[in-house]
């Protein structure tokens, strides 16, 4: 089974400003603009970070579904973990969330690509998609289609070298990690403080206890980093908000590892 971390995205009331910070802070560029996300009434950018895509979309009229999450969420911040495997294990997610009972509420099917997108109310945490894509499916840097194919010549960052964790954060992390783990038909295993993880191939999933006004949500991202010192100073000289490791980007926390 192969299960990645391909992507996550971030949701913003205003996209440009937002982007502006992850080229300045990380040195990270646009590979992809995705008309695609149009219909629901979004922007976007796609940024890459390593063998994995970064994503920023933004509403771009009212009464959209992200604006929603933005509200109940009290602005920017996490908003989708997507991951990548084989089309014979999404194959098998979706009879497995059939008969769990949940839902499919969005998706894709380019025929070389394809995938199924499981609401919070269901899963907990943030938006869950998992998808495949055509190619060598033990390359991670594979065709990724909601990438586009310019981020393959493309320099990369000077700064950041990969997506390590993605933290979500909620009231009772083990029930919400343990809905997880059912959904992928993955073990749960602990982390050096007790809290409860799920290792994908390339990255982890962590689940830990609220820390601040904004309630249950994709709150943190780790980042392995080039240099750590000129992330900081950059990020300080913007005027973000900063921590022991931690800039704070589009209302998340991105950890330097």
């Amino acid at each position: 089974m192969i299960l990645r971390m391909r992507q996550i995205c971030l949701v913003a009331k205003q996209l440009r400003p937002v982007v502006a910070d992850f080229e300045a802070v990380f040195d990270l560029n646009i590979c992809h603009v995705d008309p695609y996300v149009g219909r629901w009434g979004l922007e976007n950018a796609l940024m890459p970070v390593g063998n994995s895509f970064l994503e920023v979309v933004a509403p771009v009229k009212d009464g959209t579904a992200a604006g929603r999450y933005l509200d109940r969420r009290k602005g920017d911040g996490g908003y989708m973990v997507i991951m990548q495997t084989s089309v014979e294990w999404l194959a098998e997610a979706r009879r497995r969330v059939d008969k769990m009972g949940i839902p499919i509420v969005g998706g894709r099917d380019y025929g070389d690509y394809q995938g199924i997108q499981l609401h919070p109310h269901h899963t907990g945490g943030a938006i869950m998609s998992i998808n495949w894509s055509s190619g060598d499916q033990d390359d991670p840097r594979g065709a990724w289609h909601p990438a586009g194919g310019k981020w393959i010549g493309m320099a990369p960052s000077s700064l950041v070298l990969a997506m390590r964790a993605a933290e979500l954060q909620a009231d009772n992390p083990l029930s919400l990690a343990a809905r997880w783990g059912q959904i992928l038909d993955l073990p749960l295993l602990s982390d050096h403080h007790g809290q409860p993880i799920i290792n994908l191939d390339d990255a982890e999933l962590r689940f830990v206890t609220i820390s601040d006004d904004r309630g249950e949500g994709l709150s943190t991202v780790d980042l392995s980093v080039i240099n750590h010192d000129e992330v900081m100073r950059r990020a300080e000289t913007r005027g973000l908000l900063v921590g022991e490791n931690t800039v704070t980007i589009c209302g998340t926390r991105f950890r330097l590892v």
